[in-house]
């Protein structure tokens, strides 16, 4: 429901989304539109990255969470908290900051790739009412991404952990290819993963974690004494 309370300020959501694409050419940052070029190049690749976005935000996340419960417990809620905290940052920015889209940007020349060649999850803006899409700023795929290749990281101890990067590297290309996000939107995201990495970490060092099982033993051995 949060999402939905912007919903009104689509003229504020054009002009913040002018702002974003000037500060981005003021910062000499690439153009949007170079990339999206080059997965235009190939159709297999445009569809890719549209089902790569609709489709692995959400399982990923939830494949995640279920992982550091059952196998690394003693990380999980600090990850888990990340998420909801990351998440009620974004929705306060979404209603501070409404931004269009760049693919809503017609003088941009972007092509809103999920309506051209499909999978899509939107449908037409003006009548959308599960989903507000004027909550660009900040990107929570790109967040969420950045969140479990952290979370990956941090509780396993193979070398080669370090590839989980590729995942919101990956999230990234794809939502400013696809022309759902600017790179400011995950860049935003990548600010307040790495604000919440370090105060979870200083709390981590602060108060010693009891992982899960055995908090759950405790529990139950407590529970079977006789009162």
């Amino acid at each position: 429901m949060g999402r939905l309370v912007v919903d009104g300020r689509v003229s504020a959501a054009y002009a913040d989304a002018n702002l974003v694409w000037h500060v981005e050419r003021a910062l000499r940052l690439p153009s949007e539109a170079d990339l999206q070029q080059v997965l235009l190049s190939a159709e297999a690749l445009v569809r890719g990255a549209n089902i790569y976005y609709a489709v692995v935000h959400f399982p990923a996340t939830i494949a995640f969470l279920l992982f550091m419960y059952f196998f690394r417990p003693e990380h999980y809620v600090r990850f888990r908290r990340m998420l909801a905290w990351l998440t009620a940052m974004g929705l306060l920015i979404h209603f501070a900051f409404p931004l269009a889209p760049p693919r809503m940007l017609g003088a941009l020349g972007l092509v809103d790739t999920a309506a051209v060649y499909g999978p899509s999850v939107y449908g037409p803006p003006e009548t959308d009412t599960l989903s507000n899409q004027y909550a660009a700023m900040p990107s929570l795929h790109v967040g969420w991404a950045i969140v479990v290749a952290a979370g990956l990281i941090v509780a396993t101890r193979t070398k080669w952990r370090w590839l989980w990067i590729a995942h919101p590297v990956l999230t990234m290309i794809v939502v400013v290819g696809t022309a759902n996000h600017y790179w400011l939107d995950g860049a935003v995201a990548g600010g307040l993963v790495a604000g919440l990495l370090a105060a979870t970490a200083k709390r981590e060092l602060e108060v010693p974690a009891v992982p899960l099982p055995l908090q759950r033993a405790e529990t139950a051995h407590i529970a079977g004494k006789p009162t």
